[in-house]
């Protein structure tokens, strides 16, 4: 604990010096805040099922830090200013995914052994990770920024290291005993904190709300490296995909030294 008030100050020190240092340049930061429903396609149910995805859909939180290239006030700014500086930001980005997860599906429903042994599975998926992306905004972020448009639509694409911790039982008794898994799943299940990369692409557009202040509205695919972020990886032909998330979010974003 005595390690964390020294860091967290420190970090703090860090990020109010570059803030200062950057704006010396040109470059704004921005900071923003988001949250909504976030679906995880993953081993458990059937994939492409809509009640399976509804019904899998967890929550993501996140916190992300802009830099603004086209932070500087004057009047030659036009003439002087590149495309990249025009249209682009570079977004430093934390997240956290929670989803519980479970089997829906035709071979669930049925009044088999088999569909027995999927509903009484119960599992869960936490997930933290965080990279950095490159958004694209068609309009010109500084038109926005001094309010000549009230919206702002951006394409981003990004990666993220990713940590994840997923857990599974069983109503009928331990999953250690394949009497209580489904066939499929013996031998393809490890609830071990894991390790990863995704791959990250989004669909966004701001709002203005005021001369510091934006509405952010996102939707993103989320593609893990990995198979094993719900704990299952299977050997089987409908298994042809790794885990990936599809998350909606609502954020707020707040310009710190935006002039």
């Amino acid at each position: 604990m005595r390690n964390y008030k020294i860091f967290l100050p420190l970090i703090v020190f860090i990020l109010l010096f570059q803030v200062k240092g950057y704006s010396q340049f040109g470059i704004a930061h921005e900071i923003a805040v988001k949250a909504g429903p976030a679906s995880f396609f993953t081993d458990y149910g059937e994939r492409w099922n809509v009640k399976n995805n509804l019904n899998n859909a967890g929550y993501g939180i996140g916190i992300s830090h802009y830099m603004n290239f086209a932070y500087k006030t004057d009047c030659h700014y036009s003439q002087a200013a590149s495309f990249f500086t025009n249209h682009f930001r570079i977004r430093n980005e934390l997240d956290y995914f929670y989803s519980k997860l479970e089997h829906f599906g035709p071979v669930a429903r049925k009044n088999t052994i088999g569909g027995q042994l999927l509903r009484a599975m119960h599992g869960e998926s936490e997930i933290i990770e965080g990279g950095i992306h490159l958004e694209y905004h068609p309009f010109r972020i500084r038109d926005f920024t001094h309010s000549g448009y009230m919206f702002s639509p951006y394409i981003s694409l990004g990666g993220h290291f990713v940590s994840y911790k997923a857990d599974a039982y069983s109503d009928l008794g331990s999953l250690e005993n394949p009497k209580n898994v489904f066939p499929t799943f013996i031998g393809g299940m490890d609830f071990e904190r894991g390790s990863t990369y995704s791959i990250v692409g989004g669909l966004g557009v701001r709002y203005r709300l005021g001369f510091r202040h934006d509405l952010l509205i996102e939707a993103r695919g989320q593609y893990y490296g990995s198979d094993w972020i719900d704990g299952l990886n299977i050997n089987a032909p409908q298994n042809k995909f790794n885990d990936y998330i599809f998350w909606f979010n609502v954020g707020y974003v707040y310009y710190i030294n935006f002039q």
